[in-house]
């Protein structure tokens, strides 16, 4: 491990002067040293792999290379071997620098010609000149690929082909330095592909690219180096050669692997009593008849490729997708779930994929967010409620999901997105249920975050709790579940684990997966 970023190291197809190297960078607000001499090194025609968990200063570093920020005095910036000063986001333009954002920051209403020229517009006689701008980005638009013209109106493009416009509009700026913060966030694995392979194209092309994500897999496939940040500082560089998960997560959180999943609870010890039992379960398209048992202190797995029906199954369950056939029962008596409510009244809290979108009051304070559901709970008999209790439940929640945030005051849409998922199982679990449902749980989670959850997730199987879980990370499932039904094309197509017999790993999921277990 080169523990020295800001060393120049030639390789073949690098450049031998760095695009850009940021030395001992380091930034304070009030009451927080957020980054502590941080040095970065990028060469032109390499993707540079930034890590880190949420809060480990990446946001903050990138904003004070794009200008948002300025830089604490000390430290330096250099261009291609030339200091720069960047006081601005036009600084940073012109030091030939752009940030393609998770959030795009496109004007859905203007066409594509006119977003790439946006601050920069051509115009004729004090009018805007369209047909100027339009035939300056066609250019750059083949040599992008892109499905689209100049004159398409960004409203009508999907997400991946926004991208392409943001990219379109830095490489008409003539960026030679191009970061990428968790670009594929919202895109479709053949979306992802087809960013690869254009991100490979401008490596090709000497541009230097800082790749931001916290997906394992996807730095694999594109990193030539991973820097990793920690608490505001730099832990070091990993070379390509010397890149594995083992590594990373050891320089991003300070463990080993091996500890990430925490299973201490014993299924066996409760075997035979069952807590749900599912009967044919179908909504009469996608999902055929499904039937299993989940038992007291079990976490059962619900695996599956992409449009298996894993989702569709559990919103059946729930009561929040209106069922065809099948039954649910609770402790041997079968209940009504027509709804989501009767469902919470019965025992069951399901934890939804889409907590931004389904799941929390981003705009309510944590504190809010884990009351909301038992907020009758609190109110005297007239009508008032008691904030005291709520704020004891709030402050108890807090400590014992340790959420990474300076009280339950705080609005919840502020937070890191592994504290947003505790802060919305914290809600949950004040219900009381018998079984919760886990769709996605680490979904868009960083590692530090993910072994949290993982460690919650053990302790309440320990208390008797079922857990059902659904995730499409595989080394997940092995990790932390107990038994695993996988699903395929809407049915549950084989069980691994448990009294089966057969080893859960990732090839005995694939395999009922696949289709190749016959």
């Amino acid at each position: 491990m080169n523990q020295n970023p800001s060393a120049s190291v030639t390789l073949p197809g690098r450049d031998a002067v760095p695009a850009l190297e940021m030395i001992g960078i380091s930034k304070s607000f009030p009451g927080v040293k957020a980054l502590s001499g941080v040095s970065l090194t990028a060469f032109g025609g390499e993707v540079l792999a930034l890590m880190g968990e949420n809060g480990a200063g990446k946001s903050t570093l990138m904003k004070i290379l794009s200008g948002a920020y300025t830089a604490d005095p000390g430290g330096e910036i250099r261009v291609f071997g030339a200091p720069v000063a960047i006081d601005g986001p036009q600084a940073a333009k012109a030091a030939g620098i752009a940030i393609i954002y998770q959030e795009l920051a496109l004007a859905p209403n203007l066409t594509v010609s006119e977003n790439i020229h946006l601050g920069d517009e051509l115009s004729r006689a004090g009018q805007l000149d369209r047909k100027a701008m339009a035939n300056a980005c066609r250019p750059i638009l083949e040599r992008l690929g892109t499905p689209f013209g100049p004159n398409t109106l960004v409203g009508t493009l999907s997400i991946a082909e926004q991208q392409l416009v943001e990219i379109a509009r830095a490489l008409h700026r003539q960026s030679r330095i191009l970061v990428l913060d968790e670009p594929t966030t919202a895109l479709s694995a053949r979306e992802t592909d087809r960013l690869f392979a254009l991100i490979r194209q401008l490596r090709s092309e000497g541009i230097a690219l800082i790749y931001i994500s916290h997906r394992m897999a996807e730095v694999y496939e594109l990193a030539d180096r991973v820097t990793v940040l920690r608490d505001g500082s730099c832990v070091g560089t990993l070379e390509r050669q010397d890149l594995s998960a083992e590594a990373i997560v050891r320089m991003m959180v300070g463990r080993e692997l091996s500890s990430f999943y925490t299973k201490t609870h014993d299924p066996d010890a409760q075997r035979g009593a069952v807590v749900m039992q599912v009967d044919g379960v179908t909504d009469g398209g996608r999902v055929l008849p499904c039937s299993f048992v989940l038992h007291r202190g079990e976490v059962l797995g619900i695996a599956g490729l992409v449009g298996a029906g894993r989702t569709e199954l559990a919103r059946l369950i729930y009561g929040a997708d209106r069922k065809a056939g099948g039954s649910v029962a609770l402790e041997g008596r079968i209940v009504a779930l027509g709804s989501p409510k009767q469902a919470l009244d019965a025992g069951i809290a399901y934890l939804t994929e889409d907590r931004k979108g389904l799941g929390l009051f981003l705009d309510m304070s944590c504190g809010g967010n884990i009351n909301v559901g038992v907020i009758d709970r609190d109110a005297h008999l007239g009508g008032r409620l008691n904030l005291a209790r709520a704020k004891e439940r709030a402050v108890r929640a807090f400590g014992a999901f340790r959420v990474r945030a300076a009280s339950p005051q705080v609005q919840v849409g502020s937070l890191s997105g592994g504290n947003q998922q505790k802060v919305l199982l914290a809600r949950l679990l004040e219900t009381g249920p018998k079984v919760l449902i886990l769709d996605e749980p680490t979904r868009g989670v960083d590692v530090g975050a993910k072994s949290e959850i993982y460690r919650i997730i053990d302790e309440l199987a320990s208390r008797g709790l079922g857990v059902l879980m659904i995730s499409s990370d595989l080394p997940e499932i092995v990790g932390i579940c107990d038994r695993v039904l996988v699903m395929r094309e809407g049915r549950i197509a084989g069980e691994v684990g448990g009294a089966t017999g057969v080893a859960i790993t990732q090839e005995s999921v694939m395999v009922h997966a696949a289709g190749l277990a016959a």
